[in-house]
């Protein structure tokens, strides 16, 4: 597998954590270095653990996880965008909204984006690729696109505040639709 082939596929699964990157600093009422270390780390080592796992495996689960990954990144990411949509529309007065970058949001958040590098790493085992360089590679673009999507949210959040934390919910739901719809009528199963 060449490198730009790898460079490629890393981007392309870095999308997810992007997008949803982008949902949490809209969240954040101040984005701090702390809080994109957080998840710029989680979402790059789940990224870069996940097609290890998927490699590891091999095809011996593979028909078991390709059944129902889609509907576990739709249920996690429909989850917390619910949440984000519900927090946007509770009064002002409500206690301090819950922190994307922390706990058990943050663990679902780096599960749900980055499933699709599971099936990966089970891809590329069935190819004969060795895993641990693109995983690396994997790992490095998504904590990196995750800080950019961090950035950019943190300033929609100050232009648009509290709709744009609404859009930020709609936009998970639609991912984790996306996904169930690509895997449901797209990929040949």
């Amino acid at each position: 597998m060449s490198w730009l082939t790898v460079i490629l596929i890393a981007f392309a699964l870095a999308m997810d954590a992007f997008a949803v990157a982008i949902s949490a600093g809209v969240t954040l009422p101040r984005l701090t270095g702390r809080a994109i270390f957080r998840l710029g780390f989680h979402f790059g080592l789940f990224q870069f653990m996940m097609p290890i796992l998927g490699w590891f495996a091999g095809l011996t689960i593979e028909s078991y996880i390709k059944a129902i990954d889609h509907w576990i990144a739709f249920g996690l990411l429909s989850f917390i965008g619910g949440k984000m949509i519900y927090e946007a529309l509770r009064s002002q007065d409500d206690e301090q909204k819950n922190d994307p970058t922390r706990g058990l949001t943050m663990v679902m958040l780096s599960v749900a984006t980055s499933i699709d590098a599971l099936a990966i790493g089970l891809s590329m085992a069935m190819l004969g690729v060795r895993i641990w360089a693109p995983s690396v590679v994997i790992g490095l673009v998504a904590g990196g696109m995750t800080v950019l999507g961090m950035v950019a949210g943190q300033k929609l959040g100050r232009l648009l505040g509290n709709k744009m934390e609404l859009t930020g919910g709609l936009i998970l739901i639609g991912i984790g639709v996306k996904i169930l719809i690509e895997d449901l009528f797209f990929s040949g199963a």
